[in-house]
Parts: structure tokens; C-alpha cells; sequence
């Protein structure tokens, strides 16, 4: 590349592989249990600090703490009265992010859940002091609503209480007006950030139906709610979500570690995979709504000129000239789109070094975070060998056959015991 170019390759230390990572996540679980009821009131008390807003509304949003005492006893409040993109970007990372599959995870039929990703707009919803807000991954409103959630509508059946508030994630589904939800958050006031999947799962399916928030509309109960589907992804159940019929549009599949606990950001413990059969979007396309002829990929710009993925820690792709960002009117925070020329020696085992990148402009304002690594290696794939639905099917069985000899394997072990007992 010439040393004139504006945007210089960059080369990094390997990039961890998404079976590393996931082992890593399920370590750092144990650490973060203090800090999940915390984290659960700080995103309830800014998200109600929004209700001012109303949907017509498309000025920026603002984080605004209510107190020097909110600030200190919540960190994630301390970086208060941050407004416009950077508000947005605040948001977009409180949700759950699956990662994109780019490898099939051990223990696939044992260790993960499977379902049916409907499509629509990812958002919180959440209940308190007699009102239900939803607040998309921008933070803006999208509906205000009396609900059956807890303290959802101002009814008998509200507590009334403050510490009675319920956050679930979801996603709307527009030709039905239902949400649907994929998890929960916090549940009558119970964080559920330190339970496991397994455990939020049971809680969620039980607790939604109880409280009549799956009952059709009602003056008192605008919009239905719908738990989703989720499946042991076993042979069975990967062809239930693959191909059953399901009451939503689909847009890929989503996995899940039962072991998982809700973490906010990207996490390779819940995954999506999509194929041309359950997802009309599997490659990305550009503003009109066409599939360019050269990857496109849409990155954050640092400080010091380097393009970054949301990963935490972040990829880095390229680095900017000074020149460049100055004649481009750029600064740091705003998100680029580029177009990838070519991988080259960049992009070798998995592990990203760097990439040969064409400056396309800035992307749609409703985009509020840069892609993951593993959405760009996702979209490199499906252009190029995509990883297919046999290959699940096949990790699936070989799988429930590892599993089935380490339980021949214990058998035998007690057996051998009790004898020399």
C-alpha cells in the first residue's frame, strides 16, 4: 500500500477466537454478581428519566442523573449528561449482543438453546410506577402503554410500590403488534443478571403467563406479550427452529448458553446464524437496499485515527491521517463505512491483522454502534463459504455422541468404585 494512502493498514496481535472467548465470559461471570442489582436500578432509573420524550420526537437524548448520591452508588451513571450520538451508543450497549457464529460451539446439543429470531425492532421494555415504557437501541421512545407486566398500569393489581419494576428484552414485531421477548432482565424487582440462562428461561415462561401479560390487548393491557420458543438444540429442536412454523417473520436463528448470565454488550455466549431460508437479510446491503459488489463494514473512529469494531477490546482495522480526517470533517466517535477491498495477508486463521479499506461515507443515523469482528467475519464468510445448516446438523449429533460416552464413561467409573468399595 502506498504511503501516501489516507488510510494506512494496521497489524495487531491476534484477534482471541470465539471459542476462547466464550470460555473466558463463563470465567468472568462469578466476578460481576455484586455489581448486577446495581446495574439493574441504574438502567431502570434512566430509562424512566426519558419519559419526557414523546414518540413524535426525533431531537437527541440526553443522560441526566437525578442526584450526586445516583451517580456515586451506580457506576454506570457516572458518566452522566452525555447527550446526542454518544448517548445513543450508551444505550445500544446496555442490551445483550449475540455474536455472529463464525465457529460451532463445543457441546452444542448439551450446553446451548435454539430458536426462531423474529424479526423486528430490539428494544427494553420496561414496567414501573404504573406506566410501561419501550426504548429502542437509540434510547428513544418507542411506545408509552399500560401493560400487565408488574406495576405496569396504574390498576388494582398495581403495587404501587417503586422497588416493584420489571426491565424485559424484546423485539416488536410490527404485523402483530406483540412483543416478543427473548430474555429477562429483572422481574418485581429481582435483578436476573446473575442467573443463568437456564434458570431466566423457566422464570421468564412461568411469570408472563401468571400475570396476564400474554392475554390479548385490553384498556389496561395495550400490547400482548409472547415468551419465545426456545429449544434444546438437539436434533429436534434445530429442526424446530430451522424449519417449524413460527407466528413471527424469522430472521435467523439464535443460540444461547444455558450457563449464560445477561450481560450487557457483545457476548460470544449467545449467537445468531442466518441462511437464505430463515432470514431475508443474511448479507448486508447497502442504503438502497442492494448487496455491493465489495464487503462493506462500518467501523469507529478513535482518537488517534485508528477504526475500531464495538468488541470489547475493540479490532482494529485501519488507521486514518491526520490530513484525511480534517478535509472529511471527522472526528473521534463518529461511525464510518467502509468498503474492503481485499483481505490480502490480512486476515489469516480467524485473527484480523488489518485490512485494505475504501472510505464510502458515514452511515444511516439510526446505526449507533460500529459492526463486532465477528459480524465482519460472518459476512467475509457467507460471501465466501458460509457456514451451513448441514454443518449444525452434523456438530449437533457429534456432539450428543461426545456426550453420550462421557456418560458410559462415569457409568463405568462408579461401577468400578463400588466394587472396590
Amino acid at each position: 500500500m502506498s504511503s501516501k494512502d489516507p488510510i494506512r493498514s494496521f497489524k495487531q496481535p491476534s484477534f482471541s477466537d470465539q471459542r476462547k472467548r466464550r470460555q473466558q465470559s463463563l470465567q468472568r461471570q462469578s466476578q460481576n454478581r455484586e455489581e448486577a442489582q446495581r446495574h439493574a436500578r441504574s438502567l431502570l432509573q434512566t430509562i424512566l428519566s426519558f419519559l419526557d420524550v414523546q414518540p413524535e420526537s426525533h431531537g437527541d437524548i440526553s443522560l441526566v442523573t437525578q442526584s450526586e448520591e445516583s451517580v456515586k452508588e451506580f457506576d454506570v451513571r457516572q458518566a452522566a449528561r452525555i447527550r446526542g450520538a454518544e448517548a445513543r451508543r450508551w444505550f445500544a450497549k446496555q442490551l445483550m449482543m449475540p455474536e455472529w457464529m463464525i465457529d460451532i460451539p463445543d457441546r452444542l446439543s448439551s450446553d446451548w438453546y435454539v430458536c426462531a429470531r423474529p424479526s423486528g425492532k430490539r428494544c427494553f421494555v420496561v414496567s414501573s410506577n404504573g406506566i410501561t415504557v419501550s426504548r429502542l437501541r437509540n434510547g428513544s421512545l418507542l411506545h408509552r402503554f399500560p401493560s400487565a407486566l408488574p406495576n405496569g398500569a396504574r390498576t388494582n393489581k398495581s403495587t404501587g410500590s417503586g422497588q416493584s419494576y420489571c426491565i424485559l428484552d424484546c423485539i416488536f414485531h410490527e404485523p402483530d403488534q406483540t412483543y416478543y421477548v427473548i430474555d429477562m432482565v429483572c422481574w418485581a424487582g429481582i435483578s436476573m443478571y446473575e442467573c443463568t440462562a437456564d434458570f431466566r428461561f423457566f422464570w421468564l415462561n412461568n411469570k408472563l403467563v401468571e400475570t396476564g401479560a400474554c392475554d390479548r390487548p385490553s384498556v389496561s393491557h395495550k400490547y400482548m406479550f409472547r415468551a419465545i420458543s426456545f429449544f434444546d438444540c438437539d436434533q429436534e429442536g434445530l429442526n424446530e427452529a430451522y424449519t417449524g412454523i413460527a407466528p413471527y417473520v424469522k430472521d435467523g436463528l439464535l443460540f444461547c448458553n444455558k450457563h449464560s448470565h445477561y450481560q450487557s454488550g457483545n457476548t460470544p455466549l449467545s449467537l445468531v446464524w442466518k441462511d437464505e431460508k430463515c432470514s431475508q437479510y443474511v448479507i448486508d446491503t447497502d442504503s438502497k437496499g442492494l448487496i455491493p459488489d465489495q464487503q462493506q463494514v462500518v467501523l469507529e473512529l478513535l482518537d488517534d485515527g485508528r477504526l475500531a469494531t464495538s468488541d470489547e477490546p475493540p479490532a482494529i482495522f485501519a488507521h486514518l491521517d491526520s490530513r484525511f480526517i480534517q478535509e472529511n470533517e471527522l472526528k473521534a466517535g463518529n461511525l464510518l463505512r467502509f468498503a474492503i477491498k481485499g483481505w490480502g495477508s490480512y486476515f489469516t486463521d480467524g485473527n484480523l491483522e488489518g485490512a485494505d479499506l475504501q472510505y464510502v461515507g458515514k452511515p444511516n443515523r439510526s446505526k449507533n454502534l460500529a459492526d463486532s469482528l465477528s459480524k465482519v467475519v460472518f459476512q467475509y464468510m457467507a460471501r465466501n463459504a458460509p457456514l451451513r445448516i448441514e454443518q449444525l446438523f452434523t456438530a449437533v449429533n457429534a456432539s450428543r455422541k461426545e456426550d453420550a460416552t462421557i456418560c458410559d464413561l462415569d457409568i463405568v467409573d462408579l461401577t468400578l468404585n463400588s466394587m472396590d468399595a
